[in-house]
């Protein structure tokens, strides 16, 4: 591939706490991709992502900047689609055909589209003040059920000045769980309860300290929680529950959590082997119609280059600088994305690239993790 920023030669080692002792050869073929190379965003400036693109096209990228108005009347929408769900299904009964295939196809679609605004929201792109974000991030949190709108942006930022970083990069899975997780069964488990491993595995990473919109975060989900139960039937709460769970499932818009960074080049044991390197790209995009319901997420890589661009302008940045995205591997299908990455035997939880040094926290840890995550 002719983007350097986008292709990073990585040296296949044991990660950098495990013992010196000589890894076998099947050891090294279910390890980590380990890389002591810059991550390939670096920030979020086309002169520093493609230095050689023309100034003018520099120029028309950076004017992309900015907050997108139409987030909050979709978020506005998508929060009233679903409170009306809920109520309509307040005397369905949990375990009936109806109940979870309208929270299959509806629910679990829509608070997908929840997830990603949530997304977009912590990156300041509905409006130019932080504080009326961060309200609305709260208010997007309400169908989800239960309080994360808060946490998730801190968490996510670093994930961006932090790529593949370990210790500081909470989208990377854990040694534990490369380890338990390293088969057909495990991967398939990993997909079906994967909403559980991103909810659980930042605080086990390193935690952050809380905050008064933390607080106002769980005081809100939770008092929308009781109304909800109060003025229908804790059925309704069910159905956002259930929602997000089938969201974080095996459902086509999840296949995004695993297509963005998980690397599906063909790398199979004995190309990652000779010489202990081997040139894998780290980000993946996909340009598909399900985007039109993810906020553009697809384009990831795009989004990871200029983090200041709203979804609503991501497919002007490709449009600009087509000549560094276009050549780039990406994905044709999410649903195919969670398929392969569950039965071919090449991909897998492992197949993640990781750093050891670099990269920064934003906003802070807690003191007694501080000394471990420090870059």
């Amino acid at each position: 591939m002719a983007r350097s920023a986008a292709t990073t030669a990585v040296k296949e080692a044991k990660p950098p706490a495990a013992s010196a002792s000589a890894a076998t050869n099947d050891d090294k073929q279910h390890d980590f991709f380990w890389t002591y190379t810059e991550e390939p965003h670096p920030l979020p400036s086309i002169q520093k992502t493609h230095s050689s693109l023309p100034l003018l096209k520099q120029t028309d990228v950076l004017k992309l900047c900015g907050p997108e108005p139409l987030t909050k009347y979709v978020v506005a929408g998508v929060v009233g689609l679903q409170v009306f769900l809920a109520y309509a299904l307040q005397s369905t009964p949990f375990w009936s055909w109806k109940f979870w295939a309208v929270a299959y196809v509806f629910g679990a679609t829509a608070n997908q589209n929840l997830f990603l605004a949530i997304h977009e929201i912590s990156h300041n792109l509905a409006f130019r003040s932080p504080l009326a974000n961060r309200l609305l991030a709260i208010f997007a949190n309400l169908p989800i059920g239960i309080p994360y709108s808060a946490s998730f942006r801190p968490y996510h930022l670093t994930h961006h000045k932090s790529l593949g970083v370990d210790g500081l990069d909470t989208d990377l899975p854990t040694a534990l769980e490369a380890f338990v997780l390293d088969s057909i069964f495990g991967k398939a488990f990993f997909c079906t309860f994967q909403i559980f491993f991103y909810a659980i595995r930042p605080m086990a990473v390193y935690r952050i300290p809380l905050t008064w919109v933390h607080l106002l975060n769980v005081v809100v989900q939770l008092s929308f929680d009781a109304l909800l139960v109060h003025l229908a039937s804790p059925n309704a709460l069910l159905y956002l529950l259930l929602s997000s769970f089938l969201a974080g499932s095996l459902h086509p818009l999840a296949g995004h959590f695993i297509a963005e960074h998980y690397v599906y080049e063909t790398v199979t044991p004995t190309q990652r082997d000779p010489d202990n390197k081997v040139p894998v790209p780290e980000t993946f995009s996909y340009y598909g119609p399900l985007n039109v319901l993810t906020y553009n997420v697809g384009l990831h890589n795009e989004h990871h280059d200029f983090p200041a661009i709203p979804w609503t302008r991501l497919h002007a940045v490709y449009d600009i600088a087509r000549e560094f995205y276009e050549d780039l591997p990406r994905h044709e299908s999410w649903v195919y994305a969670i398929w392969r990455f569950i039965w071919d035997e090449n991909v897998g939880i492992t197949c993640r690239v990781k750093r050891k040094n670099g990269g920064r926290i934003v906003g802070g840890a807690v003191k007694w993790k501080q000394s471990e995550v420090e870059a």
